[in-house]
């Protein structure tokens, strides 16, 4: 008996210092307060729909990709975006990739931006590093003898349309190569001492760009290579054209393009962020979030779940009588909990996961409901107070573990088949649901069995009643 009330005890104790320090970590609880604990290392974290930004939709090109690789080249591109993105101070941005019918598609999330130019800017600072090398000695008569009879034609005073331009002279002298930035391992700035100390960038590829490397620079020993720098975007001259000595075998480029120093900075800023796994990105859709709607969201979720525990605590203390108040009591340890949960593992919390997080304070109930229910029936058997209570834990058991581990089953499947928005409402459902599973078994149990009643008088028959009557 003793080990059950100290038990008990410590829950409540754990329970009570676990609900301070929640309340003390959370500014808004008590904005004329001192905070007596440094918030930022446990925050909420709110999703974007409650904390304010962008949202935007993208649909990856993958079409030069071979489809046994596209489900890597998106988990790279997330991780790209997310990198490119931190560089840019974006805190705690949230990016997922979705398969939307036949389309790949990468949705973007950036707390705290409301503006959309800003944000797509920064999705697009990433640069497309090219390395070119030269075209066939008979493909580059071509374009010489085809460059010169445009030259020639427009000092005759011929209109030259852009639909005149031979293909030839589209093309180039330079020929693309498998290399490009999606090989970069990383780019630092340096200082070419034998130039004037004239600012350089220096690349290191992976082992795979290097293989490609060394396989380019043995092929155009005596050529130049050339290094384009976002050439879709109508950047036709290359940044840097060296000739190629002798073949490099280490993995290691220069690019010397008479940088200034910030220039260099900002392009080893920009290669450093990643190059797009995919041939491009396309904007779909953006979605801006004001902080205020947040905040409004936030508070319409606060006060609907402080009703919705109050009508709870209160039917079931007027209902359940003693038992109802022990209930109640398990109640606020569950919230507690949770919202300790939230703290602690950094979930992210959406209007949909507080929605989840309401409707789990009700369904918390539901087995301290049919508890109470078989307990009943036990007392009116004429058995004790203890054995009642256990006897009411045994035979609600099987119950209670058959509607729970269908409502994890059904949790499960929303958030892995679910939308962004389906899967924080799953999230919060289910662990609520693990979490209320303890507080009847657990809590509920510790607390009913810690009490000093025995037998089966008036008195107690009384407290154990149901609504307005007694148990007979």
């Amino acid at each position: 008996m003793w080990k059950i009330r100290i038990w008990a005890l410590f829950l409540l104790i754990a329970g009570g210092l676990i609900g301070y320090f929640i309340y003390a970590s959370t500014p808004a609880l008590h904005p004329n307060k001192t905070v007596r604990f440094e918030t930022s290392s446990f925050p909420f974290k709110l999703g974007l729909d409650l904390s304010g930004g962008v949202q935007l939709i993208y649909k990856a090109d993958v079409t030069s990709i071979k489809p046994a690789e596209v489900s890597d080249a998106m988990a790279s591109l997330r991780d790209t975006v997310e990198r490119r993105i931190n560089v840019f101070g974006v805190s705690e941005p949230i990016i997922q990739t979705e398969l939307k019918g036949s389309d790949q598609r990468l949705i973007v999330q950036l707390p705290g931006i409301t503006d959309v130019k800003k944000a797509v800017e920064i999705i697009g600072q990433t640069p497309k590093l090219e390395f070119m090398t030269e075209r066939s000695q008979a493909e580059k008569d071509a374009y010489n003898t085809a460059l010169q009879k445009i030259k020639d034609d427009q000092a005759a005073g011929k209109t030259i349309n852009v639909e005149d331009i031979p293909q030839v002279v589209l093309d180039g002298i330079y020929q693309p190569t498998e290399l490009t930035g999606r090989f970069l391992q990383h780019a630092s700035l340096e200082f070419d001492s034998s130039k004037n100390n004239q600012p350089v960038v220096s690349l290191v590829f992976n082992q795979e760009g290097t293989n490609l490397f060394a396989k380019i620079t043995k092929d155009n020993v005596g050529k130049t290579v050339a290094i384009y720098l976002d050439r879709d975007l109508g950047n036709t001259d290359p940044i840097s054209a060296p000739v190629v000595n002798e073949p490099i075998l280490d993995g290691k480029a220069i690019i010397s393009g008479n940088f200034t120093a910030e220039e260099a900075r900002t392009l080893v800023t920009r290669l450093n962020s990643g190059a797009l796994p995919v041939d491009k990105l396309d904007l779909l859709s953006t979605e801006t979030i004001s902080a205020p709607l947040g905040a409004k969201a936030i508070q319409a979720g606060v006060l609907a779940g402080i009703y919705g525990l109050l009508i709870v605590a209160g039917f079931l203390i007027l209902w359940y009588r003693l038992p109802g108040v022990i209930a109640t009591v398990a109640l606020a340890i569950y919230v507690i909990m949770m919202l300790a949960l939230f703290k602690f593992f950094n979930i992210t919390l959406t209007a949909a996961g507080i929605a989840g997080f309401i409707l789990t304070i009700g369904m918390a109930v539901d087995a301290n409901i049919l508890i109470f229910e078989r307990t009943k029936e036990e007392l009116r058997k004429g058995h004790g107070v203890h054995d009642a209570i256990h006897e009411g834990f045994a035979r609600a058991w099987t119950s209670i573990r058959d509607s729970n581990i269908s409502s994890l089953i059904m949790a499960t499947i929303l958030f892995y088949f679910g939308t962004t928005l389906i899967k924080g409402f799953a999230l919060v459902f289910g662990l609520g649901v693990l979490v209320s599973m303890f507080s009847a078994i657990t809590i509920s149990r510790a607390f009913l069995l810690s009490l000093p009643f025995k037998g089966h008088s008036s008195f107690v028959k009384g407290l154990f009643g149901s609504g307005f009557f007694k148990i007979h």
